[in-house]
């Protein structure tokens, strides 16, 4: 029985030719071995499992290469190339940094630079995660970096490009791998089964692409794993099976069940995923991705960023035209939000349950509007249900007649049929003032009044207080707007002044009294202010200042305009202690003798 060798190591690239997805990085390094352009130090950075040590013992195998081709490759038949192969060559030294890491390891490296090699033209020496190198050892290589050989090359490999010293960067000649793409992928992984008579669909090979995520060696691995779960047939049930992945026509009938706000069925579903091991931040992140692959499915343009398997595209294709982008921008918010919040949650099956009705009930919440290019979202209110009152034609009463009033109430009992197309409306009844009571009126036999005033009386509490509040506006609105003048003005901006004292808001106390009052006309009052900040502490009080002054002045439509006049700033002058010089001034200033004392005793200030 021969031993089992990974298909990493089996089919692991001999020539640049069959370096898959780098085609950038073999091109360039064939040129420079054609026309004898080799740098003395590389540097290959990029992902796992994407090449780069590889490379960089395809390009150690094709400079040594004694008959080399036009296409600057490798023949593979002469002693260099087929000791090479074999893993017996004297030219090449791999040293794995991750476990020799320290000064005296790099050392080592150095003392078998000073000898040249013994067949071929160059010794060369890959460094493996070069960025697990000690500073010390870094510096201790700055200079045979610097200054090899000529028949030295170094080819340092890593993946953190960050974690490795500038002056390290300053000294190679630095390629940036890429990840594979998906086409890629599944191409090699294709031409694998085929050699390896595999059977395998194409759907499969494309879900092993993206779980593998740009990663050659992972997708062999994980090709390797399932041709031995399966008994050599790759199948895309068994592929989703083996690598715990969610079907795709799970959110397909997810998709349908949401948007025909079948909520029962949507829950049935997830907990049928749930009861397969599920877990919901899979379910959450799968999810967002179907919808971002439908979002992108909707404009032809950016369709070549779908990466799904050929099966499914024009099933996307057609779904994505079917569902409104306002529904897929607003889910993608939903589910993005949930997602952060799911480990935060206790109940996480309740967590994402709440995300799905969220989703269900979506597309009656609201919609996207473009407003002169600038896409908002809207709330549906209009569109919502309301209530249906029974439309009631009441006229208004006036305030000076009670017997219409008990006219109008037994209007109010009487049916009226509605019209079919009439729009629902709630109608407050507006009541009669309040008649106060003589004497005359409540003698014994004068009995009329006191019974329509008992029928005026309201008997539902909540309605009462609209009433009586109705009744007010209307009985002040019925007397004629009181003459604003500025001494009335004053008197009341400060009963409003002690309506703030009483809510214990002495700020906007401070600075109401800081204003000045201007009556403009009858219905415009102009406030002065000092500054934006007084302006502000007025303006926070705009409501009740409004509703205050059109009730003491009994005008609707009396309102106020803030002023800003800023002014100067005043220094005021403080008396500030002199100096003994300044006081000694002062005082020769008055008696001009002591500076006479002063010199002839020859005194010094202090």
């Amino acid at each position: 029985m021969d031993k089992f060798v990974v298909s990493a190591r089996k089919y692991r690239p001999q020539n640049f030719s069959t370096v898959v997805g780098q085609a950038h990085i073999t091109t360039t390094l064939k040129n420079a071995i054609k026309n004898n352009q080799l740098a003395h130090a590389f540097l290959f950075c990029g992902p796992r499992g994407v090449g780069k040590t590889t490379c960089a013992r395809i390009l150690a195998k094709t400079i040594n290469c004694e008959n080399q081709t036009k296409d600057g490759e490798a023949c593979n038949v002469c002693n260099s190339c087929i000791s090479f192969d074999a893993g017996t060559s004297l030219n090449i030294h791999e040293l794995d940094a991750a476990s020799n890491n320290s000064v005296d390891d790099i050392r080592s490296l150095v003392e078998q630079v000073r000898f040249a090699p013994q067949a071929g033209k160059y010794k060369v020496y890959i460094v493996d995660e070069v960025h697990m190198l000690s500073s010390s050892a870094f510096n201790a290589f700055l200079k045979t970096l610097e200054e090899p050989p000529p028949y030295a090359i170094f080819i340092l490999a890593t993946t953190e490009k960050h974690k490795i010293l500038p002056t390290i960067l300053s000294r190679c000649q630095i390629f940036d791998f890429k990840r594979i793409t998906n086409n890629d992928t599944v191409e090699h992984l294709q031409e694998i089964c085929d050699k390896e008579s595999i059977k395998a669909d194409k759907a499969a090979l494309h879900v092993i692409a993206q779980k593998s995520e740009g990663c050659m060696r992972d997708s062999l691995s994980i090709l390797d794993k399932i041709v031995s779960f399966t008994n050599g047939a790759v199948t895309y049930t068994n592929t989703l099976e083996h690598l715990n992945i969610l079907d795709e026509d799970y959110y397909f009938k997810l998709l349908d069940y949401l948007q025909q706000q079948d909520l029962s069925s949507a829950l049935l579903m997830y907990d049928e995923i749930n009861r397969k091991g599920f877990e919901g931040d899979m379910v959450l992140d799968g999810f967002s991705e179907f919808l971002r692959n439908l979002l992108v499915s909707r404009d032809a343009k950016v369709a070549m960023l779908l990466e799904v398997a050929e099966d499914f595209k024009q099933k996307y294709l057609q779904t994505a035209q079917k569902i409104p982008a306002a529904f897929i921008i607003s889910a993608l918010n939903i589910l993005n939000e949930s997602e952060l919040n799911y480990k935060q949650s206790r109940n996480k099956r309740l967590h994402v349950e709440l995300t799905i009705i969220k989703l269900s009930y979506l597309q009656q919440a609201l919609e996207l509007v473009n407003n002169d290019g600038v896409v908002s979202k809207k709330k549906l209110i209009d569109g919502a249900k309301t209530i249906a009152f029974r439309a009631l034609p009441i006229e208004k009463l006036k305030p000076s007649s009670v017997e219409k009033h008990g006219e109008q109430e037994a209007q109010l009992k009487q049916p009226v049929n509605r019209q079919p197309q009439a729009e629902a409306k709630l109608i407050i009844e507006e009541p009669s003032p309040v008649i106060k009571k003589s004497a005359h009126d409540t003698a014994p036999g004068n009995t009329s009044n006191a019974t329509a005033a008992t029928a005026a009386k309201p008997t539902l509490g909540s309605l009462s207080k609209i009433r009586q509040q109705i009744a007010q506006q209307n009985q002040n609105g019925s007397n004629e707007a009181v003459q604003i003048t500025e001494d009335e003005l004053y008197v009341c901006w400060g009963l409003f002044i002690e309506k703030l004292r009483n809510k214990s808001n002495f700020s906007a106390v401070t600075n109401f009294k800081a204003a000045e009052l201007k009556v403009i006309d009858n219905n415009t009052i102009e406030i002065i202010t000092q500054g934006e900040i007084h302006k502000a502490f007025i303006e926070v009080e705009r409501a009740d200042l409004v509703t205050h002054l059109q009730q003491h002045f009994n005008n609707r439509l009396l309102t106020y305009q803030v002023l800003v006049i800023e002014k100067e700033d005043t220094a005021v002058e403080t008396d500030i202690p002199l100096t003994r010089k300044q006081q000694y001034l002062k005082i020769i200033e008055e008696y001009p003798l002591v500076k006479e004392l002063k010199e002839r005793l020859k005194l010094e200030l202090d």
